[in-house]
């Protein structure tokens, strides 16, 4: 597996760099604004880490400036619904520290600014990072669809914790009915 590149960064076309190693290989990556940036400045040795990803098509490349940032893309990669082209828009959107704000705040319009970002998929993304991040999880600060709170306030009613229907909440269907989801919902939280 591809880890890390250095080399120069020759060619910039949108996000995608062609960077020459000094063995006179050039490789193909998706790069972060921030990368970028560094081309426009004509920085003849860029580090990059990157992370590799295996397609049945093709062999993608996206790198990073920091391990930091990677470490954070493939955290975000844990996030179910989200692969590397939108973990990679995520982490070009802003700073790490700002994305793990939002995921403090349970801030759910800032996830859907990120381009091919839905809120369905930022909804995960909160509720998923906000367990792995240890960060206390607010149902009443996120937005949830008239028929979501529907469901949310059946099962506290029940007598379940807010902790208890969060935990499950992102296993239920989003195509079912409100009943479905409450029956769902009630045989998770039942286990």
């Amino acid at each position: 597996m591809i880890g890390k590149l250095k080399g120069k960064l020759v060619e910039v076309e949108k996000n995608i760099g062609l960077i020459e190693t000094s063995g006179g290989v050039f490789y193909r990556v998706f790069l972060t604004p921030a990368l970028i940036g560094n081309w426009k400045l004509k920085i003849e040795n860029l580090e990059v880490y990157t992370y590799l990803q295996v397609r049945d098509d093709a062999l993608v490349l996206f790198g990073f400036e920091t391990k930091k940032e990677y470490d954070f893309f493939v955290l975000l990669l844990t996030v179910s619904g989200v692969g590397p082209k939108t973990a990679f828009n995520v982490i070009s959107f802003t700073k790490i520290e700002e994305v793990i704000q939002a995921v403090k705040n349970n801030d759910l319009h800032y996830f859907t600014k990120v381009s091919g970002l839905g809120k369905k998929t930022a909804m995960k993304i909160i509720l998923e990072l906000s367990q792995k991040l240890k960060e206390e999880f607010k149902f009443e600060k996120m937005y949830l669809t008239g028929d979501d709170q529907t469901v949310v306030d059946a099962l506290t009613s029940l007598g379940f914790s807010v902790g208890d229907v969060k935990n499950i909440f992102q296993k239920l269907d989003s195509k079912l009915s409100v009943e479905d989801k409450v029956k769902e919902g009630l045989k998770l939280l039942s286990k």
